[in-house]
C-alpha cells in the first residue's frame, strides 16, 4: 500500500511532467514510468482522486467515455 506522502510526491512529479512537456495526464504518467522503470501496475496505486479526475476529463474531451449530462435545461432562442 502506498503512503500519503509517495502519492504526493507522484502527483507533484506528474504535475511538473504535464507543465514542463505540455502533454496529457496518462501520457505524463507513461513517461514518468519509463524513466524510473516502474511498471504501469505500480503507477497506479499512487494516483490520486485529482489525478484520476484530469484523466477523466481528457478521456471525455476525446470522445473516449461519455461526458456527463447537463443538469441544465437547454434554453431555446428567442423569437425576435
Amino acid at each position: 500500500m502506498a503512503s500519503e506522502t509517495e502519492i504526493t510526491e507522484f502527483t507533484l512529479n506528474i504535475e511538473i511532467l504535464v507543465a514542463q512537456k505540455k502533454t496529457s495526464y496518462t501520457d505524463a504518467i507513461i513517461l514518468y514510468c519509463e524513466s524510473l522503470g516502474m511498471e504501469p501496475e505500480v503507477a497506479a496505486q499512487l494516483v490520486s482522486g485529482s489525478i484520476k479526475a484530469k484523466i477523466k476529463r481528457e478521456a471525455e474531451e476525446l470522445h473516449l467515455l461519455p461526458k456527463p449530462k447537463s443538469k441544465k435545461l437547454p434554453v431555446k432562442p428567442s423569437r425576435t
